[in-house]
């Protein structure tokens, strides 16, 4: 193996994480074990909500081998593919707009025409949280607009972000349920949150929180609570205990986990040993590169080709004007410390997200190698500079080491790889 094998290597890695988060496939998987249900007399519709919406139900509706009473898919817009018998709604991601509240409100529409009998089969994967919203009364799309830029700059992990979203809206915190009863809710889940929680997976249209932070403690531990819309703080104030689901069903079809394990695997396989971080990887960016970095340089005087996989979502603090996302902030500070603390081997590294978007950017994430730095400063970049302003976008495209992939229609959260032979 040589070093000309690494970046093709980590690539077709990341490709399988990818690969095994497909949507299609694991919706297929899970209806066969509900056909009894699926085939009674009564009417299914389809509500599918999040970045892999079109994919879930185009093989829903291929599974179900009849056309559903009505469909409602709200997605994005690389995302987007028509599914006969379904509606299409592209919402705005990350932050929300016109169409994700057109969505929002066509999802809880389709809910409350089923009947008792009836089955919706909802089909939630990331990004619903935004790409469909239902304020809760009172507020306006500017109000919740408003809160997810202040936790977005904020450095707010998903767990945090999701539970103020649950309660400032009448779809997410079991919502579409509610909406749904006395229907039978069967909900397939792809998950891009740690633990896999039904609850926090698109702020959980179908599922109710149970423990984790309250929406009022979040602003408070970020100091938003003064920040925030008159509006919203009135409506977090009001915040009250919701009765428990009934009528509802949820399953996790697909994770970060496998999608982790699946790309150590495609490097097993290939002969390289595999480190593989336990559990979500959540941190502030820079500590989460800090700590990749130190597993990897643990290994840097082994023998033979060597790889550290880790997945989950780190948080980035924005306080720059420019352009770029999590997972290629996370490359660049990779590349800065190898420099710093220089391996003794070649190295490649990639951040990725598996939907194929990071952040507000056509770029899935950044793959770096001992070569980044100098391809940058050799196209005039000031590499401090990128990095204060938030700008990796543009230090990782003069270097040629953006993450392209176009929309992959999952999304299962972040992988990391690092290969050294």
């Amino acid at each position: 193996m040589s070093s000309d094998d690494l970046r093709p290597m980590v690539q077709d890695a990341f490709s399988k994480a990818v690969a095994a988060a497909d949507p299609a496939a694991a919706v297929h998987a899970a209806l066969s074990e509900y056909r009894a249900r699926l085939d009674g007399d009564g009417r299914i519709y389809i509500a599918a909500l999040g970045k892999a919406a079109s994919a879930m139900a185009s093989a829903a509706a291929a599974e179900l081998g009849r056309a559903p009473a009505a469909g409602v898919i709200v997605t994005t817009d690389g995302g987007a593919k028509l599914v006969e018998g379904c509606r299409l709604i592209v919402g705005g991601h990350p932050l929300p707009d016109s169409g994700s509240v057109e969505g929002g409100e066509a999802l809880l529409a389709l809910a409350e025409a089923a009947q008792e009998g009836d089955v919706v089969l909802a089909l939630i994967s990331g990004g619903g949280s935004a790409l469909g919203v239902a304020p809760s009364e009172g507020l306006t799309l500017e109000d919740k607009t408003a809160v997810t830029d202040l936790l977005l700059r904020s450095g707010a992990d998903i767990t945090e972000m999701n539970a103020v979203r649950r309660a400032l809206s009448r779809l997410k915190g079991g919502g579409l349920s509610e909406a749904a009863a006395p229907a039978f809710v069967l909900s397939l889940i792809v998950s891009d949150v740690p633990g896999d929680d039904p609850a926090t997976v698109a702020s959980g249209p179908t599922a109710r929180a149970e423990g984790g932070p309250c929406a009022r403690d979040v602003l408070e531990r970020y100091q938003l609570l003064d920040k925030v819309p008159s509006a919203v703080a009135a409506v977090i104030g009001k915040a009250a205990k919701q009765p428990k689901l009934e009528n509802v069903t949820n399953r996790v079809i697909a994770s970060n986990a496998r999608s982790v394990e699946a790309a150590a695997r495609a490097l097993s396989d290939r002969g390289v040993r595999v480190i593989q971080r336990p559990g979500w990887l959540d941190a502030d960016v820079g500590a989460a590169a800090a700590e990749l970095f130190a597993l990897v340089q643990a290994q840097a005087n082994q023998t033979g080709p060597v790889a550290v996989v880790a997945g989950g979502e780190t948080t980035v603090h924005v306080t720059g004007d420019g352009l770029g996302g999590r997972n290629q902030e996370f490359a660049l500070r990779f590349a800065l410390l190898a420099e710093e603390h220089p391996l003794p081997r070649d190295w490649t590294f990639l951040s990725g997200g598996t939907d194929g978007r990071d952040g507000p950017t056509d770029a899935a994430g950044g793959i770096v190698d001992a070569g980044t730095l100098g391809r940058m400063r050799t196209a005039g970049l000031d590499i401090a500079d990128c990095l204060k302003r938030n700008d990796a976008y543009h230090a990782l495209a003069a270097a040629e080491d953006l993450l392209m992939t176009g929309a992959t229609g999952t999304n299962v959260a972040d992988i990391q790889i690092a290969l050294m032979v």
